[in-house]
Parts: C-alpha cells; structure tokens; sequence
C-alpha cells in the first residue's frame, strides 16, 4: 500500500478453510489486512461492525447464504464493497448477485491474481466516490438535496430517501458530468467495472429509482434523462424556479 494510509481491511468469508486460507495469504502478502469467517450469520455481525473496506462473500454459506447477508446489509444502509466468490456463475446468479447490492462477481474456480486485480479495481472505484472533487459531498438540485457522505437525500416533497451505495455512485458521476452524455460504458468502468457486466435493465432501473425519489413528475423527467441507445445525462437546472 502507498503512503501513510492504513492498510485496506478485507472480510473474507468462506466456509472452505483451504481456500480461505489461501485467500487470506495472499491478499495479506499484498499488505492488505486479512480477517476470515465461515458462516453467513457471522459474516453479518462482522460486518454490521464496519471494520472492513471490502467484503469478498461466498455465496453458499452455513446459516445464511451470501445473497441474503449481502442485502441485508444494504437493507441496513451498509455499504462496504462486496465481491461474492461463487461456483454459480450462471448470467442470473450474477444479476441476482448485482441486485443484492454485490459490487462484482468471481466464479470459482478463479486465479488468485484476477481475484487480487478485482479487488484493487473495487477499492479504486470506492476512492474515487469518497475522494475529493469538484462537486463536493451536498448535491442540491430542483428542491433536492442529497449528502454522498451518508447516502441520504431530501427530496423536493420533504420525503427522506436513503440511497444505495451503486445509486449514489451513479448520481455522483453523472453530477461530474453534468449536462453531458455519460455512455453505459462509462457508466460500467467507474460504478461496476467492464468484467461485471450488469445490463442495460438493470443500469435503467437505478436512473428509474432517481427519477421516482427526486423528479417531481418521474415520467416527464428534467433532471434525470436516459439517451437512448447512448447513455445518461444529469441536468441540475433545467430552467425552473422550484
């Protein structure tokens, strides 16, 4: 790791104590902090504690399955990066790993050198959403107001929204691009990266969950506009008085 920042913590639960193990050694030989449980339920505890940076997650556990530890977490407004390591690699054991609230997903068997590139990847994009830039960390558009600190948001109507951490990051990078088209591919490489590829559904789902918290009419948009066939684009002002 560079600098003076403390060592990034990983989570690894996994319930085979080989691989674990292994995982652990080499994430540890790389100057990550390295913590291993074998079951759901207490991977939920661990990670209710919020000691952690990432979480790589198996998705079939003892107690609880990782989809279900996953969501809950998120239910609970948590949201560490989680990475599932699984066998079910099928295209919707991925969706449903995505729609959990999973940051990427890693069929097994995998090489420990693609599973250490994930997580660098994973650990860059969550630098990136808590590093400074331009826009700062309260965004306030059309009577809304959302904190990207605490994942909170305001709406016009006075109704409190808690975000997720992909709708959050979502918003964040179309607020940096703001009044401009941000391609899907784009949109990919910064919030999921290029190997987890959610689809189009499911990217246009989360603009829907902006447009129904924080569009005062979600069918007639003027923030929140999905270019068809090319990407997003996020007007703070269309031109009203709110």
């Amino acid at each position: 790791m560079k600098g003076d920042a403390p060592a990034p913590r990983v989570l690894v639960v996994e319930d085979e104590s080989t691989l674990a193990a292994g995982i652990a050694e080499n994430l540890e030989a790389e100057g990550y902090v390295a913590e291993v449980v074998g079951d759901g339920a207490k991977a939920l505890e661990r990670i209710r504690a919020r000691e952690h940076d990432l979480v790589l997650l198996d998705v079939m556990l003892p107690r609880l399955d990782g989809y279900t530890v996953c969501r809950k977490a998120r239910e609970e407004g948590i949201g560490v990066p989680v990475l599932f390591l699984t066998a079910r690699a099928e295209e919707a054991d991925r969706i449903t790993g995505l729609e959990s609230g999973g940051d990427d997903y890693l069929g097994k068997p995998f090489s420990l050198r693609e599973l250490l590139l994930r997580v660098a990847a994973i650990l860059k994009r969550y630098r990136w959403y808590e590093g400074p830039d331009s826009t700062g960390t309260l965004l306030r558009f059309g009577g809304n107001e959302v904190d990207f600190r605490t994942y909170v948001g305001t709406a016009w109507d006075g109704r409190r929204h808690e975000l997720t951490h992909k709708e959050a990051m979502i918003l964040k990078l179309l607020t940096e691009c703001e009044g401009e088209v941000v391609s899907r591919e784009r949109v990919l490489d910064v919030v999921w990266g290029y190997e987890v590829y959610p689809s189009t559904r499911t990217i246009d789902n989360f603009i829907l969950r902006l447009r129904k918290r924080f569009e005062r009419d979600s069918d007639a948009p003027l923030h929140f506009h999905t270019v068809r066939g090319v990407g997003y684009r996020f007007t703070k002002d269309p031109g009203f008085t709110p």
